[in-house]
Order: C-alpha cells, then structure tokens, then sequence
C-alpha cells in the first residue's frame, strides 16, 4: 500500500468480501420507532479510536504482520448469537458459507456459522467486467426484491483505485469507467438497494493531481446520478473515509466537489470501511462531515461496523491486527440521528493479507474475531 494506503486492501484481486463474481473460493489455508443495534461484542467502556487505512491501513501507517492466533480448542461454548436482521438482504453464495457448507465437524464451525455466516453482507463488484456486470447486478437486486430486503451493493471500478496499492485495478480510464456505471445502474431493478460508491475514492484522493481529481469526483457525481435516475429507490453514499484519517472540513470539501450534497445523486456517505474504529467514534466522524457538508438535512451516513467491536489497534496495524471483535450487528435501524446503518461491508474473516491470501476467508481469522 502506498502511503494513503487503501481500506479495502483485501478486495485486491477483486476475490473479497461477498463477491458477485463468481470465482473460486479461498479457504482456511493457506426508520415508526427504532431501537439500537443489537451488539455482537459488548463495546469497549471508552471508546478507542480506529485507524483507517491505519487499521485498515491509515494514511501513515506501514504494513505489520499480525500476532498469529492461538489455535482454537476442541470443545467449544456455544455461541452468543445475535438478531439476524430480515430487512437486509443475506447473499446465499459467499466465501464463508463455503466453509459453513464444507466443515460441519470443525470445532469452530457454530462461531462462525452464527456470528458471522448468518449475518447480512454487503456484495461487492470489484472487478472491470462490463459485458457480465448488468445480469450479475440483476441477480442480486431481483433476489432482494423477491425477498422483500435490501441489498448492499458495492461498486468498486474506478480507475486509479488505491492509488497503485494492494487494491489496484479498475476501469482503464474514467470513459471506461462512466460507461461501466451506466451497465451497473441498469441491473438495479426498482426494488430498495443501498449503494456504496467506491470506497476510497474520495478519502484517498490526494494521491492524484488536482485535474485528476476533479475528473474523478466529476465521474463521482455521475454515477450518483445515474445510479439514482434508474432507481429512485436506490440510496448512495459517498466515502468519507474514517475518523483517523482526513478532517471533515477536507472530507467535506471533497465530498461536495463529487456531488455528495447533491439530492440528485447521493443520500449521504459512509464510514469505517475495511476498518476498525468505534462506532461511537464514526458516528461523531460522519455527524462533523455532514455538517461541514451542508446539503439537504436528508443527507445521512452509514457505518462499517464488521471487525471494529474492539476499536482500533493501539500500534495502527491495519493488516489483520489481533485482538480485534466484531462490531454491532447490520441494521437499517440504528435510533442514532442521522446514523441510517450499521453495515458489514467488509465480511469479517476476509483476510487483509497477513492471515491469509487478500480477499481470502480465513477461518483461523474469522474465528479470533467471533468468539
């Protein structure tokens, strides 16, 4: 990772998180009232901050190798579960239902089944496919709307992604790129879907020249747009990066120049992704973007909330720390003003690259973060 290293280093190959891509599969080798999240792991008595691309890498942190994970015992306490959300849309083809499917005997198999496996997750579409991108978008959206829930898509295409990093790859230029969008948006269907638009793309914009990121955050603003326009029921957040990275007067700033205040194209923005700072500590990041934002008061945030439980490592690793939990459960209802969703966009147990291959689940990591 170059130095504004990115969150989603363990998109990588385009193999992470809940994919739509249809690869193979890693192993473990190698709103009326609303109520709080349930927790999946209590919350820390005060609040740690979490690095971004410093726990996920941050902007200054360097790349460490995580503690290795003691190896799990034979008999195991049952799991503490928590409510699955039935709003969310749960993606029945993953990495980790893989493992689910294929290792009922393994002692660990019960942790990961209910506390992770079980649990809604975003799909990610990280790879530059547009001949297949509008029918594998479809399959999710119509899935979702037969089921009455809600997807969590993720575009993840721009060009220059990751400034060259672990995460490199994308369109090949942003014409490319604004074509791509248009196959994406055309497989959205009419039914309620949560888009989160390009992770990084914002928060890491520095590492381009001020015409390149004009460019970019013009192609931004488009998509929003056109996302929007073929599904009005679609909501579309922006990256805001974490709260250990950017100020939100930069954050904001940026924002507003790739129509992140616009109605026409966003909903608001998102936080944490790949990350592991509190929930309490984005819920104050997002409040202080929005704000500086400005825009329609509409405007809200969502939160990754998959690995942060624990907070951030106190060192800034950002490559599969140990000691790590995970975090609140996914929910549309969260009872925090302007707070519309805890998320898991990251599925926990996707190595960063230090457990396990990048983007490979690994149940040796999944593991230490469920129990």
């Amino acid at each position: 990772m170059v130095a504004a290293a990115s969150v989603v280093v363990a998109v990588g190959t385009a193999t992470g998180m809940i994919s739509a891509l249809g690869e193979g599969r890693g192993s473990d080798e190698a709103r009326p009232e609303v109520t709080s999240s349930p927790l999946l792991e209590p919350p820390p008595h005060v609040p740690s901050a979490s690095p971004s691309p410093s726990a996920s890498p941050s902007p200054k942190a360097k790349k460490k190798k995580a503690s290795a994970k003691p190896t799990p015992k034979k008999t195991e306490q049952k799991p503490r579960s928590a409510p699955v959300s039935t709003r969310l849309y749960l993606h029945p083809q993953s990495r980790v239902l893989d493992w689910v499917r294929a290792n009922p005997g393994d002692p660990r198999h019960a942790v990961i089944k209910e506390r992770i496996a079980d649990q809604p997750a975003a799909v990610w579409f990280a790879d530059y496919s547009p001949d297949t991108v509008t029918s594998r978008v479809r399959t999710i959206t119509s899935s979702g709307a037969a089921r009455g829930q809600v997807p969590v898509l993720v575009p993840y295409a721009i060009p220059d992604r990751d400034c060259g990093g672990h995460s490199q790859g994308g369109a090949p230029d942003l014409n490319a790129y604004d074509a791509w969008v248009d196959k994406f948006a055309a497989g959205l269907g009419g039914g309620e879907v949560i888009v989160i638009l390009e992770p990084d793309s914002v928060a890491q914009a520095e590492c381009l020249s001020a015409g390149q990121r004009a460019d970019r955050f013009a192609s931004l603003a488009r998509a929003g747009r056109v996302i929007k326009d073929a599904n009005p029921r679609a909501r579309v957040y922006f990256d805001a990066g974490h709260s250990g990275w950017n100020s939100p007067a930069t954050q904001a700033g940026w924002l507003r120049e790739a129509g992140a205040a616009s109605a026409a194209s966003s909903d608001g923005i998102f936080s944490n992704v790949s990350n592991f700072h509190s929930t309490a500590d984005e819920i104050a990041h997002n409040r202080a973007v929005l704000d500086a934002l400005g825009g329609p008061s509409s405007l809200g945030a969502v939160i990754d909330t998959s690995r942060n439980g624990a907070g951030a490592p106190p060192d800034g690793q950002w490559c599969d720390p140990a000691g790590r939990k995970l975090g609140r459960a996914p929910t549309l209802s969260t009872g925090e003003a302007r707070i519309d969703a805890y998320l898991w966009v990251k599925l926990p147990g996707e190595s960063d690259g230090c457990k396990g291959a990048p983007g490979t689940f690994t149940a040796s990591y999944a593991y230490e973060l469920a129990r």
